[in-house]
């Protein structure tokens, strides 16, 4: 399996742990300022990121701001689970090669732009989105008294450690 494959699945293993740990009120809880998003929000918003990945339009282009954003996903831990489970499972059989060109749609703030990726750019991309959306998740586990025990959860692998810089 491809090492990209393989770093996207362990860090969307990490979703898998959050949604076992997690009741459906602490998921939807949208009290944390300053943006008031749950960790469903966000768990949804990755998924929906992978999602795109799958779901190339019929003009051949991956459209990454043609999210489902369905709200079931953001609320429920075992609606989570299974959408979670669904990514994991074409993530593990994907066939394209990480060399090969697409076409993805983004808004980059201007409106929607069309950019050439390989699919190995764009899994890569996906993956470092996922781990900063856990970084945000992260602040909300603390502000809610959720202990999650991964001394990684939130931090990009090039993060220097505390230990490093003492």
């Amino acid at each position: 399996m491809n090492i990209i494959i393989q770093s996207t699945l362990k860090s969307l293993h990490k979703s898998q742990i959050i949604l076992e740990h997690l009741s459906n009120s602490q998921f939807c809880d949208t009290s944390v300022p300053p943006y008031y998003s749950s960790i469903g929000t966000h768990i949804r918003h990755i998924l929906d990121f992978y999602e795109c990945i799958f779901n190339m339009n019929s003009n051949n282009r991956i459209d990454l701001t043609n999210r489902s954003r369905n709200i079931e996903v953001e609320s429920d831990c075992g609606c989570a689970k299974d959408y979670l489970k669904s990514i994991v499972e074409k993530l593990k059989s994907a066939t394209f090669g990480m060399n090969e060109s697409v076409l993805v749609i983004d808004d980059l703030g201007l409106g929607k732009t069309e950019i050439p990726y390989t699919y190995g750019s764009l899994l890569a991309q996906a993956n470092s989105h996922t781990i900063h959306h856990y970084a945000i998740i992260n602040y909300i586990f603390d502000s809610l008294g959720v202990v999650i025990i991964d001394t990684e959860f939130g931090y990009n692998p090039t993060t220097p450690k505390k230990s490093e810089l003492n």
